[in-house]
């Protein structure tokens, strides 16, 4: 298939340049989510035989996780080719396969691009780590220790210890803010940059209409590597593992976060551009996500998007936490735009994080689709899945085996996709045995299941997108502030001539709210809202919703 052939496959949302703006994005975990051909792996050829199934929950994208050439010690996100696939995977011709696919089916394809690091099996490593002299010697960061032989500074790996790592070859210290076998990238050297600009023009050329950049705040460290200085504990709320690892008791000032980052964003852009691609950037920050978001998403030539984190709490934000939030947004994000997300592949499924009855699984689903922003939504979620619980000697990832069993790992979330209940594996897999165990409880929620049942959570998921979908105001419109009133949510979606105003009780008790004044039609009863009252006051019971629109002047 031809370049043009290729940009041109998908005539519905190449119209729109800016597709991206409150676009519906599926997150796929390649290696658990369709099993082709009977190792025990999902794969590219799983993917292309599930395509029509995701295109009928109606979502704009699909995100794949990392699908190339690695010796998979973080499961894809060491990087050891940039231009191929691992076999474990299939081949560049499986991958062509999903692109085409997906464009038939009228979805875009992004892919999960890893450019802060790779693998330490990645050639540009094996060459830089020689000696001090070769073509690829300034390639990663590399330094002295210091007199006593210790690292060079104190920053910590987000796997735990320090992040820098000695190497005999060179006699010098290289940095890692993951795993040991996944050294950083020197940003600060143009060679570098050119060539990973060169990798993102491969696979733009292969048709992927954007990009998921991993740990985008991570690209440029400080060049005189100055010492982290320490973070309050009272502010230690990261995400993942806040109480077991020490990486939360810093402010990362000087190993991420540099302002030079930007400039290489411009360049990325630029690459994007011709292509009409776009990209979301995970800022991986738990004190200046918001902030960096502005940043990297400010005018027309940075980041179209920002992976916010704000929502992958532990606890299910409130009414009054999410219109802090959005406040915040509207602080440094003005002209921003977030991407949200419930659940992804590195944090507990928020069906059990929150503890929430399926009515507020219900309502938390249709505010996603209604907040000023993109929406990320993970493979599963849209069946109500649960973290599965996963055993000692089950466990894959190398973040939970380092911090058990404090911090169960990663696993729970990344268990095979389930499509139907008659099959031991849930029709992930005909292998014996999958690289992470299939929950029972999970196979009686499967897509098979659901499907037959009309009132199943995947229909929810369905018309709450179609919601979406059918109402600009709510995909691209400005709003006048969220708002919290007790429990309700509350707010304004404007967009050509239409406003939605959108109210969600969170909490158990009823709740009232007085209307905008207005000739309002109500919308949501596809999503199980009430209807418009008679009077100037809406009741809400919990977990209700109310949607209604209204023309503007």
């Amino acid at each position: 298939m031809s370049k043009m052939e290729q940009l041109t496959g998908d005539a519905r949302l190449e119209k729109d340049k800016d597709w991206w703006r409150g676009a519906v994005i599926y997150q796929i975990y390649p290696r658990s989510y369709q099993d082709s051909d009977g190792d025990g792996v999902g794969d590219l050829a799983g993917i292309v035989q599930r395509i029509p199934y995701i295109a009928s929950l109606g979502v704009d994208a699909i995100w794949i996780s990392p699908f190339f050439t690695s010796p998979m010690k973080d499961f894809g996100y060491d990087i050891s080719n940039y231009k191929d696939v691992d076999p474990m995977f299939g081949t560049l011709g499986d991958f062509d396969a999903v692109v085409a696919t997906a464009h038939q089916h009228g979805v875009k394809i992004m892919i999960d691009l890893v450019l802060s690091h790779t693998s330490d099996m990645h050639p540009w490593f094996k060459q830089s780590r020689v000696d001090r002299t070769n073509d690829k010697a300034d390639w990663y960061v590399w330094a002295d220790a210091k007199d006593d032989g210790t690292p060079p500074n104190n920053w910590l790996s987000i796997f735990g210890g320090s992040a820098w790592r000695w190497s005999g070859e060179r006699e010098q210290y290289y940095l890692h803010n993951f795993l040991t076998s996944q050294p950083d990238l020197n940003f600060w050297e143009p060679a570098v940059q050119d060539a990973l600009l060169d990798v993102a023009g491969f696979w733009l050329d292969r048709g992927v209409d954007g990009f998921r950049l991993d740990t985008i705040n991570f690209y440029m460290h400080d060049k005189q590597l100055r010492n982290n200085p320490p973070l309050p504990k009272d502010q230690r709320n990261s995400t993942i593992a806040p109480s077991v690892n020490p990486y939360n008791h810093q402010i990362h000032e000087y190993s991420k976060n540099q302002p030079e980052n930007l400039e290489f964003l411009r360049k990325l852009r630029a690459v994007m551009e011709p292509y009409n691609a776009a990209a979301v950037g995970e800022v991986g920050d738990a004190q200046r996500g918001l902030e960096i978001l502005g940043q990297y998403t400010a005018g027309n030539d940075l980041m179209q998007m920002c992976y916010a984190f704000e929502f992958l709490t532990s606890e299910r934000p409130s009414a009054s936490e999410i219109a802090r939030v959005m406040g915040e947004v509207d602080k440094h994000a003005a002209d921003g735009w977030a991407c949200w997300a419930f659940s992804n592949h590195d944090v507990k499924r928020h069906a059990t994080r929150w503890e929430t009855p399926i009515a507020g699984l219900r309502a938390m689903t249709t505010l996603m689709m209604c907040l000023r922003g993109s929406a990320c939504i993970y493979q599963g979620e849209e069946l109500g899945l649960h973290e599965a619980d996963v055993a000692f000697d089950d466990l894959q990832d190398p973040y939970g085996i380092e911090f058990w069993p404090e911090f169960k790992g990663r696993d729970g979330c990344r268990t095979p996709m389930v499509w139907e209940a008659s099959n031991a594996n849930g029709g992930f897999s005909s292998a014996e045995k999958p690289w992470l165990p299939v929950s029972h409880e999970h196979t009686q929620m499967s897509v098979a299941v659901q499907e037959g049942d009309e009132d199943a959570l995947i229909h929810h998921y369905r018309r709450a997108i179609a919601l979406r979908r059918d109402n600009p105001a709510l995909a691209k419109g400005d709003h006048d502030g969220v708002k919290a009133t007790g429990d309700v949510v509350h707010f304004t979606r404007t967009h050509d001539g239409q406003a939605i105003f959108c109210a969600f009780n969170l909490g158990d008790e009823n709740a009232s709210l007085a209307l905008p004044k207005g000739d309002w039609t109500a919308l949501g009863a596809s999503v199980g809202g009430v209807g418009v009252p008679a009077g100037d006051t809406l009741s809400l019971g919990p977990w209700e919703v109310f949607i209604a629109s209204r023309t503007t002047s």
